[in-house]
């Protein structure tokens, strides 16, 4: 009984020491060191732009996607379950949806329609689409906007990343940046 309750006791201190390590100290230093050294990605990446009167007002995360749906702006991925087979058959119907919805949208477009309009991201919530994607959607927001589509693809060009190290990963253009340079704002 006395062996019994002394290991409890042991367990209990170790679990309390390992508590206070793990869960104040380890993370308090990690916070930290992020907001000291990374202060713009630990506060989440938040986009603000200063206003013409001076005061700058926040549009969002350029790391988190916000949904537009309008025709004057540029559309990213959509949102929505991610960890669906792309051969299984809930996968091709949302597939199927989404490229009759951007029939519809966009009558007029022809293109080939670029996967990344029609799949969701790993996350759900990817705030960059490909430079074919943003292509695809040049000449409706040329025309809803009534401004030249070299314009647009100006815009586009300015705000589209390049492969990290010029090797890894794929350009990508940030559909946030691209919307708010697209009204002015940016």
């Amino acid at each position: 009984m006395k062996t019994t309750l002394r290991t409890m006791w042991q367990a209990l201190v170790i679990l309390m020491i390992f508590s206070i390590l793990c869960g104040i100290v380890y993370t308090g230093t990690v916070t930290g060191l992020a907001r000291l050294l990374f202060q713009k990605e630990a506060d989440g990446s938040i986009l603000t732009v200063r206003q013409a009167d001076g005061t700058q007002r926040n549009y969002g995360s350029v790391l988190i996607a916000q949904q537009f749906s309008k025709p004057e702006y540029l559309i990213g991925r959509p949102f929505g379950t991610t960890n669906l087979s792309p051969s299984g058959k809930k996968e091709q119907e949302l597939v199927r949806q989404r490229t009759a919805w951007w029939h519809a949208f966009d009558p007029s477009n022809n293109e080939p329609l670029p996967s990344d309009l029609v799949t969701a991201s790993g996350s759900g919530v990817d705030p960059n689409i490909s430079p074919a994607a943003a292509e695809y959607q040049v000449r409706r927001i040329a025309r809803t906007r009534e401004i030249d589509e070299s314009d647009v693809r100006t815009i586009i060009r300015k705000h589209t990343s390049g492969r990290f190290l010029g090797v890894f990963g794929e350009p990508a253009v940030n559909v946030l940046e691209v919307n708010l340079a697209l009204d002015g704002n940016l």
